[in-house]
Formats: structure tokens, C-alpha cells, sequence
């Protein structure tokens, strides 16, 4: 859900991107599931919540899924 209005803010796609994106500001390059290992420990966020923010990111146009399964920051 992008804006909810009956649940937690911080189930939000928009509180869960910025999460993404502040680990990709660390470190502008890396693979899926180490990206996905960091923000789990940080915010304990599930797995399709982490895909869904990853697509809003790519949407955005703030970040990008190689072949290989790296994420990139864009710039």
C-alpha cells in the first residue's frame, strides 16, 4: 500500500523505500539478498515488502536491478 490511512505508516511502501534507499546510500552497489539481510536486521521487513519498495525505487528511477541481481543507486 502506498498511502494507507487505516494501518501504520511504517507499513508503507514510501517509509519502506527510504529504508531501502538509505542502506543504497551506505553503499551504492550490492546484491539482492545482502541488501535484503541489512534492512531485515535494521527494520524487520518481510521479503515482498522489500520487493514491492525495490519496484517503487526502480519506478522512481532511484534505483536499478541488474542481470546478475545487483542493486544500483542511480544517479
Amino acid at each position: 500500500m502506498l498511502l494507507p490511512d487505516n494501518i501504520h505508516p511504517e507499513l508503507s511502501i514510501y517509509y519502506n523505500g527510504s529504508i531501502v534507499l538509505e542502506e543504497l546510500k551506505i553503499k551504492e552497489k550490492q546484491p539482492v539478498f545482502d541488501l535484503y539481510q541489512r534492512v531485515k536486521n535494521k527494520n524487520d521487513m518481510s521479503f515482498p515488502t522489500f520487493m514491492l519498495s525495490l519496484d517503487w525505487l526502480y519506478l522512481i528511477d532511484l534505483a536499478i536491478i541488474d542481470k546478475n541481481g545487483w542493486v544500483e543507486l542511480c544517479s
